[in-house]
């Protein structure tokens, strides 16, 4: 067969191929199952070595293992499916494998650096999930924006100031939580305020920094539990010695 008649059977194969997105669908779609089998059979060559060791180093290295295979799957996700929806559910599933290795590493101490192990994992974790929740809403306010672009004259600017309506509400509810969980420190005499970063996402805040004792950090915990709009605080505070 000639050079020419190569060339133009691969310009018609290649015309053919993206006239047809059913068949780049088939094509992501065994992209996709290759990669996640690949992934499956490493996870269970990382899970069989763990069977070497044993008691919590074991339970870490299978923990681990688990992890890199979560974030395999979430890199096959993104790569060959275009579903926002199980790209966060991915992302989420990084954040969860993350945490389970976090807590088995802190599993390995005790007393009070295992406390503040634990609650460091749990603050990462919570960040991690709200990150990939906010890739999501950036997502839908892609997608909304393009919704308004199809319309036109007063229609559109409608669309447009209702979608910046609900993004700026959601912003300003956690500032507004953060800062009155800032005021409410500052006016608790117990409590060393400038040692305490808070942060808020979605409703839940996150407190870090350090506090002179445990009661103290309890008091802080309390009063961002009491603070109207928020639906869960993350304790990073560590006791400072």
């Amino acid at each position: 067969m000639n050079k020419l008649l190569l060339l133009a059977l691969a310009g018609a194969t290649s015309v053919s191929f993206m006239a047809n997105p059913a068949m780049a669908q088939t094509r992501d779609t065994a992209a996709y199952k290759q990669a996640t089998s690949k992934s499956s059979d490493d996870y269970k060559m990382a899970k069989a070595k763990c069977g070497e060791q044993s008691g919590n180093a074991k339970d870490l290295c299978v923990q681990e293992a688990k992890a890199v295979r979560a974030r395999a799957d979430a890199d096959a996700v993104a790569q060959y499916k275009n579903d926002r929806k199980e790209v966060q559910k991915s992302r989420i599933d990084v954040a969860d494998a993350d945490y389970d290795v976090a807590k088995a590493k802190c599993a390995e101490l005790s007393g009070e650096s295992k406390g503040n192990c634990q609650r460091e994992a749990k603050v990462s974790h919570t960040a991690a999930v709200n990150d990939a929740k906010a890739g999501q809403r950036a997502a839908n306010t892609a997608q909304a924006n393009a919704d308004c672009d199809r319309l036109s004259g007063s229609d559109k600017a409608a669309c447009v100031a209702r979608g910046k309506s609900v993004s700026a509400g959601e912003a300003v509810a956690d500032t507004v939580i953060t800062t009155k969980v800032k005021a409410d420190l500052v006016k608790e005499p117990d409590l060393k305020a400038m040692d305490v970063h808070v942060e808020t996402v979605n409703g839940v805040v996150m407190l870090s920094g350090f506090v002179p004792s445990q009661a103290e950090a309890d008091k802080a915990v309390q009063l961002a539990r009491g603070v109207k709009g928020v639906t869960e605080v993350q304790n990073g505070l560590q006791i400072k010695k």
